[in-house]
């Protein structure tokens, strides 16, 4: 029987301490091969972009005296995941994307700006089934490798890994799980499927702005409010209620709306 292949990736880089928590969540569930950006990465999205000159370089990756294969390339997660998939995958593809542990939640409308879960969905544009996991962490952390604990968060990842390897097929516009982890959670923390929010999670305030404000000035924090939140929501599961929260995101990004009453709508101006 041929055990699984699973290609790790994340936003954070490749000297992250969290990709590392990745590697050990998933080791022991198949095949592992790691490829990820050379350098941090985060809040790049899904955006395509790096040198038409950059390319795999193989890299030293060993965990607990076991030697993994790894790979880095200058470029975006989901610009390094797709030639990750074109140059070792061409002749096998993998059968899971693990897209982190990430620095840091990706919740609500911020989701898209998230290059873990970026490098996620690319995966499942491909066919791949896919998995994006973040821990709850301090802002601070957010652009530097600081000292987190990943017990709890290896834990979930190994969970739904293996969950996403065993299942014969995902329920039908699942393709993607964004597992989000909060930093006060045990292994025994209850779960919750849950619904994107349609509010941001994170947000920059800049206090009297004007023309000479620079992009840096401005306070990232969690500015939501948490009465507004919807109560089924992945925000909801994290802040209000410390449950880890699990997404099923989809690749249709199509409007759930009426197309009738749309139709009507737009005709009747």
């Amino acid at each position: 029987m041929t055990v699984p292949l699973i290609f790790v990736t994340n936003d954070d880089g490749i000297e992250s301490p969290g990709i590392r928590a990745a590697v050990a969540a998933v080791c022991s569930l198949g095949e592992v091969l790691v490829v990820a950006p050379r350098r941090q990465q985060s809040s790049t999205g899904r955006g395509i972009g790096g040198g038409k000159d950059e390319r795999l370089t193989r890299m030293d990756f060993d965990l607990d005296g076991r030697h993994v294969r790894a790979y880095a390339c200058d470029a975006t997660p989901a610009q390094t995941l797709l030639h990750g998939l074109n140059v070792l995958g061409a002749g096998r593809r993998p059968d899971l994307i693990v897209s982190g542990i990430n620095y840091g939640e990706n919740l609500g409308t911020n989701i898209t700006l998230s290059g873990t879960v970026g490098a996620a969905i690319e995966g499942a544009s491909a066919g791949i089934r896919a998995l994006a996991v973040a821990l709850q962490t301090d802002t601070a952390f957010h652009h530097h490798y600081g000292d987190v604990d990943w017990a709890t968060a290896t834990h979930f990842t190994r969970l739904f890994a293996a969950r996403l390897l065993a299942l014969p097929a995902l329920p039908h516009d699942v393709d993607v799980l964004n597992v989000v982890v909060p930093e006060s959670a045990t292994t025994i923390t209850p779960w919750r499927v849950t619904r994107q929010s349609r509010h941001p999670y994170f947000s920059a305030q800049l206090a009297n702005g004007g023309l000479d404000s620079r992009i840096g000035d401005a306070r990232i924090g969690v500015f939501c409010d948490r009465g507004a939140v919807e109560a089924d929501s992945d925000i909801a599961a994290i802040l209000c209620d410390g449950l880890v929260s699990v997404t099923p995101l989809s690749l249709d990004c199509t409007s759930r709306t009426d197309f009738g009453v749309l139709d009507r709508h737009l005709r009747a101006l």
